[in-house]
């Protein structure tokens, strides 16, 4: 059972990783609102094959390098207008 929520941890962390690395494409920053922001999980699963054939390729490694920028962090449309106002 703790092996399990070892693996659990493990993929939620590297889907935290790879959804930070496509949020700090500009092209998908542009693009997502502040719902779509609240709407985003680390836990998919649809990148990992349960049963089958697994093919390891030992001397590759996944590009989880340090992110180039950390999304905003989140806010209220309250909190927004009023640091909005307060700038102007």
């Amino acid at each position: 059972m703790l092996a399990l929520h070892l693996l659990q941890g493990s993929l939620v962390h590297v889907n935290t990783l790879l959804l930070q690395q496509v949020l700090a494409e500009t092209a998908w920053a542009r693009k997502l609102t502040d719902e779509d922001r609240r709407g985003l999980t680390a836990l998919f699963w649809s990148n990992v094959n349960p049963y089958g054939t697994f093919r390891l390729d030992m001397d590759a490694r996944l590009d989880l390098g340090p992110v180039a920028a950390v999304p905003r962090p989140r806010t209220s449309a309250r909190a927004a207008d009023r640091a909005g106002t307060e700038t102007r």
